[in-house]
């Protein structure tokens, strides 16, 4: 006799063997949660680890480079120094010309104060290089014989004139598309930075934030946001990082940003509120400014349509009528 199973059975299947198989799948994730349990980890050291790894490579390479750096310099310094020495033996420099002129290329996207020098020694030598030249040219040659006096005078004039306002022309229109570029992109930028408010970032960590995200659309603002980051970062005064800023763009509606911002880090009130409005307004400025265009637009078009538009559409109206009127007056 074959002897039977005493097991329970279900539907035919042993109850003791799927109890011993859940009890198995049980005891395995039991050890698995108290695994991860254990070894939890927190999320931000691995950030944090990888920052302090980039900050010793950053220091790694400055100490790698500081003596290419010093000599760099020093060649940079020697063309400055000597353009700096012959303008003072000729007391033609001033440091309040120098400063006015920093502040000029600083508008203009140029970080390196020693150009400043550059520019007033170009102020210098520019008319004397090319009013020189204009001069042979129209007293020395015969290129300009046919002339009169008074267009000799007045070409000679124009070239010294020129020559001495180029370098102040260059930087002024310079200035003119850096700042068009970053007013473009200057209500989105404090959208943004309303949103970095409002989720609780601080002020130097928002406007790193917004630099990054508006970095590739709006390089110029990227650059000065991030630029003011860092000066927040380190300036003992916070209010002068916000002045600087004023300071590197012309635009009134950079002004008025770093002012509300100021009055916020000194009176304490919401920021987020006080940027939505600023944020409001510049928008209705864009589209007004939009709207001014548009509407000198018929007047732009007028000597155009005349010249170039209008004498076509007559040719292909009246040119068959005139084609069929030569050709019945021939034949008749």
């Amino acid at each position: 006799m074959q002897p039977t199973s005493t097991a329970p059975m279900i539907l035919g299947v042993d109850v003791l063997w799927v109890a011993t198989l859940l009890a198995g799948v049980a005891t395995l994730a039991m050890l698995y949660a108290l695994y991860m349990a254990t070894t939890v980890r927190n999320p931000m050291a691995k950030r944090v680890k990888a920052l302090n790894e980039r900050r010793e490579q950053l220091k790694a390479g400055i100490t790698a480079s500081t003596s290419k750096r010093r000599a760099k310099l020093v060649q940079r310094s020697d063309a400055s120094d000597r353009m700096r020495n012959f303008l003072s033996s000729m007391k033609v420099l001033q440091e309040s010309q120098v400063k006015a002129v920093q502040i000029k290329m600083l508008q203009a996207g140029i970080r390196r104060k020693e150009w400043a020098v550059g520019v007033i020694f170009g102020r210098l030598v520019l008319p004397i290089v090319i009013g020189g030249l204009a001069v042979f040219l129209v007293y020395g040659t015969d290129m300009f014989a046919d002339w009169g006096s008074l267009k000799k005078y007045g070409l000679v004039a124009g070239a010294f004139l020129l020559s001495y306002k180029a370098p102040d022309i260059y930087l002024k229109n310079k200035i003119q598309k850096r700042s068009a570029a970053i007013r473009k992109g200057l209500p989105d930028a404090l959208d943004l930075l309303v949103i970095c408010a409002e989720a609780g970032l601080t002020v130097d960590a928002a406007f790193g934030r917004v630099s990054r995200e508006l970095g590739k659309a709006y390089p110029e603002l990227g650059e000065e946001f991030s630029l003011t980051a860092i000066e927040l970062g380190f300036l003992t005064d916070r209010r002068n990082a916000f002045e600087n800023l004023a300071m590197r763009i012309d635009l009134d509606a950079i002004r008025g940003v770093v002012t509300t911002m100021i009055q916020t880090e000194k009176y304490g009130t919401p920021l987020a509120s006080a940027l939505r409005v600023l944020s409001a307004e510049f928008r209705n400025e864009r589209m007004m400014r939009a709207e001014e265009k548009a509407a000198r637009l018929p007047a732009i078009m007028t000597i155009p349509l005349i010249l170039f538009i209008l004498p076509v559409l007559f040719i292909v109206i009246l040119g068959p009528a005139a084609c069929d009127i030569n050709d019945a007056l021939l034949t008749g």
